[in-house]
């Protein structure tokens, strides 16, 4: 049994330079292209945020990488407006051993437990690594008595690491963001969202500045 953190990993940014896409997609609606310089774009996406004129950033898009529980991944999707591809446990086979996402709220180390002995915590900790241990020991063992992965998966819990790629629009991640990093949140949605919305606002200027947590 393998124990690990969420993370993520921003795969792709649509265009060398979003922010000059977006303007020059928003200036055909008034055809002023003949005011774009070196540094307008900027300037200009800033306006389209104070004035929440946000369907013009609907122009470029992100691709995200999210490593998380199935509980985590079984809302992102919810979000109609992006394209998603998971990783299957219908087609996934974890006889090798079963990796679990810690929760924010239980002090667990990362690494391999090939025991409950192996680990010792107060009795709310301990009685979770149980958990986990013994939906991997009976998916094994259902997997060796002839079941499939897509029979014997319906043993594990949502603690069960999932691979999710996740390509929406800007507008779209913002509005993730307003819902999944606001406190009402889930706190496992919040422990990658808003290190993610941190992220973006390092890598892409502007599109993400009027968003704060």
């Amino acid at each position: 049994m393998i124990l690990i953190r969420p993370s993520f990993e921003i795969m792709e940014v649509m265009g060398i330079e979003p922010l000059k896409l977006i303007e020059k997609a928003g200036r055909t609606c008034y055809k002023s292209e003949d005011k774009v310089t070196k540094d307008s774009s900027i300037k200009f996406v800033q306006r389209l945020n104070d004035l929440g004129h946000e369907s013009v950033i609907e122009h470029s898009a992100m691709t995200v990488k999210i490593v998380c529980d199935r509980g985590v991944s079984h809302e992102l999707v919810r979000h109609r407006l992006a394209a998603f591809s998971q990783e299957s446990t219908r087609y996934c086979n974890y006889k090798g051993g079963v990796t679990f996402v810690i929760p924010p709220w239980i002090d667990a180390k990362v690494g391999e437990y090939r025991s409950p002995e192996d680990i010792l915590y107060t009795s709310k900790d301990f009685n979770w690594f149980v958990a986990m241990y013994l939906s991997e020991n009976m998916y094994i063992k259902l997997l060796q008595t002839g079941w499939s992965p897509q029979q014997a998966r319906s043993v594990l819990p949502n603690s069960l690491k999932t691979e999710i790629v996740i390509t929406a629009n800007f507008r779209e991640w913002k509005h993730i963001f307003r819902l999944r990093c606001q406190l009402a949140a889930h706190p496992q949605m919040r422990e990658i969202m808003i290190p993610l919305l941190h992220k973006c606002k390092e890598k892409i200027p502007v599109i993400f500045d009027n968003i704060n947590y």
